[in-house]
């Protein structure tokens, strides 16, 4: 218990850092009563090219800055916690895609929030789930949509004033940033044949029986296990091999 306590407060930090610094600039902007939005993105302009790095930074209002917050610390917690071994390339990826892209592709008019990082982690967790066929990062990507599905309504072009663009773009990012890492990342669980000292249901003589099963782990080869059944002393009928986690 202390070890996974401690995993989710090593995993939440990195998160929170950065929602911090999100919330350090909107609170200097006010007090000098600055208006950074000139950093933001304007595509294919020289003067937005810096607006790669500093979008994400920078946020209208207060309210825009707390809908970015508060699902980029969970998601972002997520990514760190199963995926703690790419979870800054996840993070460098999407965030530098999504930049490029809207830079290169938008609308001509400047572009803030980070929203399409955002959208980036929603579409990283789902697709890796789906590209790794792992049976927990599924349940993962269906609690993902279940909490975050209403958002792909932010990929159309149907409310004035919002970056559909880079909700598209930031999606499409974690898409090929999940495909590119499907093979990285947590282990994929693998099951294997026990042995108990007392009940033991394997032997390596007697009439011997093959079964082929496919390991979606790391080959497509079938696999082929030969193993023979026994009976229990104690019982007067055959039992069945087990698996063990």
């Amino acid at each position: 218990m202390q070890n996974i306590t401690a995993r989710i407060f090593q995993s939440i930090f990195y998160p929170l850092i950065f929602v911090c610094l999100l919330w350090a600039i909107k609170i200097f902007e006010i007090i000098s009563n600055t208006n950074l939005s000139w950093y933001g993105i304007y595509p294919r302009s020289l003067h937005g090219i810096i607006g790669i790095v500093t979008m994400p930074l920078l946020h209208s209002d207060f309210d825009h800055l707390f809908s970015n917050s508060v699902p980029l610390l969970v998601l972002g917690t997520i990514i760190f916690y199963f995926y703690r071994s790419i979870a800054f390339q996840v993070f460098f990826w999407v965030y530098l895609m999504t930049g490029v892209w809207v830079w290169a592709a938008a609308r001509n008019s400047y572009h803030i929030g980070a929203s399409g990082i955002l959208y980036g982690f929603i579409a990283f967790l789902f697709f890796s789930g789906v590209f790794r066929k792992d049976t927990r990062l599924l349940a993962l990507s269906l609690f993902v949509v279940f909490i975050y599905g209403g958002t792909v309504w932010g990929i159309l072009p149907i409310r004035e004033g919002v970056s559909w663009e880079s909700h598209m773009l930031g999606a499409l990012a974690g898409l090929i940033t999940a495909y590119n890492f499907k093979k990285e990342g947590p282990p994929v669980k693998v099951y294997d044949l026990g042995t108990d000292e007392e009940n033991a249901l394997i032997d390596v003589t007697g009439t011997q029986e093959t079964q082929e099963f496919q390991s979606d782990a790391t080959s497509e080869t079938p696999v082929t296990i030969t193993y023979t059944l026994v009976p229990k002393k104690e019982d007067d009928h055959n039992s069945e091999g087990s698996e063990k986690q």
